[in-house]
């Protein structure tokens, strides 16, 4: 992928020398559990590291509730200062393509905050550990990622490539999408269910497929960068997670699709470029 080093971007906020309190944080809800909870199942990681969430407040656009935090990178030399100042050029392109699809709709959209932090944070969704792997928390209208997570992505499901990287900062901002324009409230359904979650989680995936195709129209992406998208995209399917995992595969239990309707609703994204083609709720997913 084609960046810029040296990118500004007030909403990647690097929080890796940051002390965490341990205290529960009110906000949040059931949807916001519910949105953590998926995404630790999507990347088949420990969900014990999330503390909880407790009732109360609203989504994180108008009227949420908003949690604080500092910037506080690592003091001395940083191993990560490339890949953070990569992050901040992915972010910026993204709500920005975002921003300009609202605008030409005659509609604001709310930027959401990226929080980089280390091993802890707390968030308006409860203290969370990077065990759970990236997230969204409609409470504060953060993303949350601990960038070891990238290790894994590499390593533990075969997924290399800074697109790919990318395409999990455009997956948690797809749930601020979701999150800005009520989808899940305009849709109803069981939001428990597993088949809802499944049709929540495809549409983030297609509507990261949408910020590729305006990545792609402005010749940001290298010729191997689609293929490492859709096997990122392959890589964290239930079906499969559940084979590395060594147990049976239970499509009863999928929570974000399988491999092959990951990479099927991030190429529906990427191929026409249009948030209204992401609909994931009326079709066979």
């Amino acid at each position: 992928m084609k960046w810029t080093r040296g990118t500004k971007n007030d909403d990647v906020i690097d929080a890796r020398g940051k002390k965490v309190s341990g205290a529960k944080v009110a906000g949040g809800g059931v949807a916001a559990a519910l949105v953590v909870f998926v995404v630790a199942r999507l990347f088949g990681v420990d969900i014990s590291g999330l503390v909880g969430s407790s009732g109360g407040g609203g989504g994180g656009t108008p009227g949420g509730q908003q949690t604080q935090h500092e910037n506080a990178p690592p003091t001395g030399p940083d191993p990560d200062a490339e890949l953070v100042d990569f992050v901040k050029f992915v972010m910026k392109d993204i709500q920005d393509t975002f921003d300009g699809m609202f605008k030409a709709r005659g509609e604001t959209y709310p930027r959401a905050k990226l929080v980089v932090f280390t091993k802890a944070v707390d968030t308006a969704c409860g203290r969370s550990s990077s065990a759970i792997g990236p997230f969204y928390c409609p409470g504060d209208a953060h993303a949350y990622i601990d960038l070891s997570f990238y290790k894994d992505l590499k390593s533990r499901f075969g997924a290399p490539g800074d697109f790919a990287q990318a395409y999990v900062l455009a997956h948690e901002i797809g749930h601020h999408l979701q999150n800005v324009m009520r989808v899940e409230e305009k849709q109803g359904g069981n939001r428990r269910s597993n088949e809802f979650s499944v049709r929540v989680e495809l549409q983030a995936d297609c509507f990261a497929g949408v910020w590729g195709h305006h990545a792609k129209t402005k010749n940001l992406l290298d010729v191997e960068d689609l293929d490492e998208a859709i096997t990122a995209a392959q890589a964290i399917g239930d079906d499969r997670l559940q084979k590395q995992a060594g147990v049976e595969v239970n499509p009863e239990s999928f929570t974000h699709g399988t491999s092959a309707q990951r990479a099927k609703w991030f190429r529906v994204g990427f191929t026409t470029g249009r948030l209204e083609a992401c609909d994931t709720y009326t079709v066979e997913p």
